[in-house]
């Protein structure tokens, strides 16, 4: 077999790990290597269909999810950058197409991550960075109504920031994480992801502590960027289980959206208006409800029902899924159990792997009132992940009951071992690295 047939027979995974390798960090934010390749590549950042760019601490990808889901109903094609993915790095690259888009192929992906390979020529990259480029290069080749993308880490310095004159930026929730990287108050994280708003583009943002307010607010004005706020130009509630949004032009009524929780209708939301704020876009009513009921999200408070490692659980329990990791993901998380618990009452146990950088005690506080059984395992083939041990001491801290164990199959297998008059509540939580092995495990990766 000649070199060049070898190399694009070799699996995507040795080739995502020799890019990985281009860079000593995975993580080292700044835009001067990004912006060298993309000029090296034809500035494809230039050639993309109008772009919806979206920050924020959580619910990014499930306001990317419900605006993908919405957009689709009013039959546009819309292509998706999201990170990271769970099981298969073809998850953050989807191709819009007319009826709905689809994850990019091997071959595809392969072809445009070795263009963006050759045209780096070696230079130090991180592999985030190589990743947003091959993006930014496969929606340039396809047509497409609108491109949805979603910031990896902060914004101002983050690879996606480099579209110039995008559509619409929008703002989740800003909370405390990834302070090593973004500053340790909320004020100066704030600041990093108020730093996509491009001047005279509209902004889009969901309700926001006053501290982030404060600055998101100045950052527009300075930006003469028209300014939605949650709470001020666009309102949503819950009535009586439905989505209630209200703004200048009107009010929807809405059904729940199919994601589980209370903070999702807020996502909901922020897709919404994000939409209605922007009139290039023929969206209709029918194609909200379309988009709001349809709309899917991995790893967010997500039922397992069926699966290899659910087999392994006590027989009629519930089994939930999700990458939650901080403080306030631990809060929405906690709350929509708080929902499911006035439903049908059940003993909760959480199943916990986090990372080493991650504030276990402020994440299981959220907890502490509603179980006492913490089950502590590792995050497989993850050298930064945080020891079960240490995640025990975190949860003893709280006054949980805590015990470790060395995966989550075994953590399932002893529950199953024990007699409970109704069968338990089970949350898999505190990484989107164990979200992604569990589904892998489960035989349920996103499609």
């Amino acid at each position: 077999m000649n070199p060049q047939a070898a190399k694009r027979d070799q699996p995507l995974g040795e080739l995502i790990a020799r890019l990985s390798a281009l860079h000593p960090n995975r993580i080292d934010l700044g835009l001067e290597r990004m912006q060298l390749l993309l000029q090296r590549l034809g500035r494809p950042e230039r050639k993309l269909p109008p772009v919806i760019h979206v920050a924020g601490t959580n619910g990014k990808g499930s306001t990317i999810a419900y605006l993908r889901a919405i957009l689709e109903a009013a039959t546009l094609r819309v292509h998706a950058y999201t990170s990271p993915s769970l099981v298969r790095i073809n998850e953050c690259f989807r191709l819009g197409a007319a009826g709905g888009g689809t994850l990019v192929g091997d071959e595809e992906l392969r072809a445009v991550l070795e263009r963006c390979e050759q045209a780096n020529a070696g230079a130090p990259i991180t592999i985030f960075e190589i990743e947003t480029a091959a993006a930014l290069c496969l929606f340039a080749q396809h047509p497409a109504d609108v491109v949805l993308l979603e910031v990896g880490l902060g914004g101002r310095l983050d690879a996606t920031n480099v579209i110039e004159s995008p559509l619409a930026t929008v703002i989740a929730p800003v909370s405390m994480d990834h302070t090593e990287f973004l500053g340790d108050t909320l004020t100066m994280i704030a600041g990093e992801k108020a730093a996509i708003i491009k001047r005279h583009v509209p902004v889009i943002c969901a309700e926001q502590s006053p501290d982030a307010a404060t600055i998101i607010e100045a950052q527009a004005r300075r930006m003469h960027a028209p300014l939605y706020s949650a709470g001020q130009e666009w309102h949503v509630s819950v009535e009586r289980g439905r989505l209630v949004y209200q703004d200048e032009r009107g009010l929807m009524d809405l059904a729940a959206p199919k994601l589980f929780g209370r903070h999702q209708f807020d996502n909901a939301g922020l897709a919404i208006a994000t939409l209605r704020a922007l009139d290039t876009l023929n969206v209709d009513s029918a194609a909200f409800e379309a988009g709001i009921v349809s709309a899917e999200w991995p790893a967010r408070m997500q039922r397992l029902a069926s699966g290899a490692l659910v087999d392994e659980a006590p027989a009629g329990s519930e089994v939930w899924l999700d990458g939650g990791h901080n403080a306030e993901g631990g809060r929405v998380v906690a709350a929509a159990l708080g929902d499911l618990e006035e439903r049908v009452s059940r003993p909760l146990v959480v199943v916990a792997g986090m990372m080493a950088s991650k504030d276990a005690k402020a994440f299981l506080a959220n907890f502490a009132g509603l179980t006492r059984h913490i089950i502590a395992v590792p995050i497989e083939g993850r050298d930064t992940a945080m020891s079960p041990d240490r995640l025990a001491d975190a949860a003893r801290a709280l006054g949980m009951r805590v015990e470790t164990l060395g995966s989550v199959e075994a953590a399932l297998r002893s529950l199953a071992r024990l007699a409970y008059e109704v069968p338990p509540r089970i949350l898999i939580t505190g990484s989107l690295y164990l979200a992604g092995q569990v589904l892998d495990q489960n035989g349920t990766p996103p499609g």
